[in-house]
């Protein structure tokens, strides 16, 4: 008993003495494991904070980087012509429902001169960013065939967004004038050729390539008379200096009513409402024949198409604006809403034939 007793003691003191001696290896083992720990929980909460102050440091720039929605400020709207004519009313009448669809002022700036090649020129270098536009008219597809060269590249330089209205033109003569009919001034004036006279806002103007294309439809020939604008050449034949010429209905109206002027045809697909007793140039004898005046909107090319999209949305809306469509058939305008694609095509279209009406014309360029 006293030997196993001994045994059994020599076995404790022995275990006792490993257990010790494992507990001083393992202790830098366990002390290293501690600070590895501490470190890993100081990195994670240093990385923490850190991508917080990372992310609030780099919040401003993102936003910075988004998109600014457009218009965030006045966008100023080019036009060519005087204020007062169509062109001005058309691009009025859009600028102000814009305005209000869109929160930011449409504003229009006459920039007058050099048969529309100043306004023109101003849009057409203005930076692309939709915050410069041009009432683009159908004069803009006539300068080709009048000046020999054009500060910007007339097929590129701007794009159309939407054509806003359109007005056909009047042929009128004198209230006393001999000619009752559309028919007897034609055969008139192929009987004598060039001794008929007709006036215009002078060469190259709108109503002087209408009168040319009417002439070569007709197959005779007047004798060409320019001034400085249309309603001095409508005076003209007012007083009888003139057998005829080529006027809107707005421009024509009052001196229709007043009982000076008689209109003799239309030159559009259809009666007008304003004057349905005046024959279309189809009905009188010349199929197809169809002049008058066209404005819209464009912008330089490059402007981003988040921004005409919107742009041509908000148009759109506009022109069906009750107020807006009485206030242009009062002006003797129709409202369109042509498109980008089918007002850029009527842009090719209407270039390439006053290009052959101004070859067999023979209109000079200048």
């Amino acid at each position: 008993m006293a030997r196993r007793a001994a045994h059994s003691g020599a076995h404790a003191a022995e275990a006792c003495g490993l257990r010790a001696a494992l507990a001083a290896r393992l202790a830098p083992l366990m002390a290293s494991t501690r600070r590895t720990r501490g470190d890993a929980a100081t990195m994670r909460t240093w990385m923490t904070r850190r991508g917080l102050g990372l992310a609030f440091l780099l919040a401003p720039a993102s936003a910075a980087a988004q998109p600014t929605p457009w218009p965030a400020r006045p966008v100023r709207v080019v036009v060519p012509w005087a204020p007062g004519g169509g062109v001005d009313i058309v691009a009025r009448a859009l600028a102000g429902r814009l305005s209000e669809a869109l929160g930011q002022p449409f504003v229009v700036e006459n920039r007058t001169g050099g048969g529309g090649i100043i306004g023109m020129g101003e849009a057409a270098r203005a930076a692309p960013d939709g915050y410069t536009l041009l009432a683009l008219d159908n004069s803009y597809t006539m300068l080709p065939h009048t000046t020999a060269s054009l500060p910007w590249d007339h097929a590129r330089a701007f794009i159309p967004v939407l054509l806003g209205a359109a007005a056909p033109f009047l042929l009128v003569v004198n209230a006393a004038s001999r000619f009752q009919t559309l028919g007897e001034l034609i055969a008139a004036a192929r009987q004598a050729q060039e001794t008929l006279s007709y006036g215009s806002g002078g060469a190259g103007s709108s109503p002087h390539f209408a009168m040319e294309a009417f002439q070569q439809a007709a197959g005779m020939k007047m004798l060409h008379v320019p001034f400085r604008g249309g309603a001095e050449a409508m005076l003209a034949v007012v007083a009888g200096q003139l057998d005829c010429s080529m006027a809107t209905v707005s421009a024509a109206r009052g001196q229709l009513a007043a009982g000076r002027l008689r209109a003799l045809a239309i030159a559009a697909a259809a009666r007008s409402a304003l004057l349905p007793e005046v024959p279309t140039f189809t009905e009188v004898g010349l199929p197809g024949f169809t002049a008058g005046i066209w404005a819209g909107l464009a912008a330089p090319a490059g402007t981003p198409q988040p921004v005409l999209d919107r742009l041509e949305a908000a148009g759109q809306t506009a022109l069906r604006n009750e107020e807006l469509r009485r206030g242009f058939a009062a002006q003797g305008l129709e409202p369109s809403g042509l498109g980008p694609r089918e007002f850029a095509q009527l842009v090719r279209e209407e270039t390439e034939r006053w290009g052959r009406v101004a070859a067999q014309a023979g209109i000079p360029k200048r």
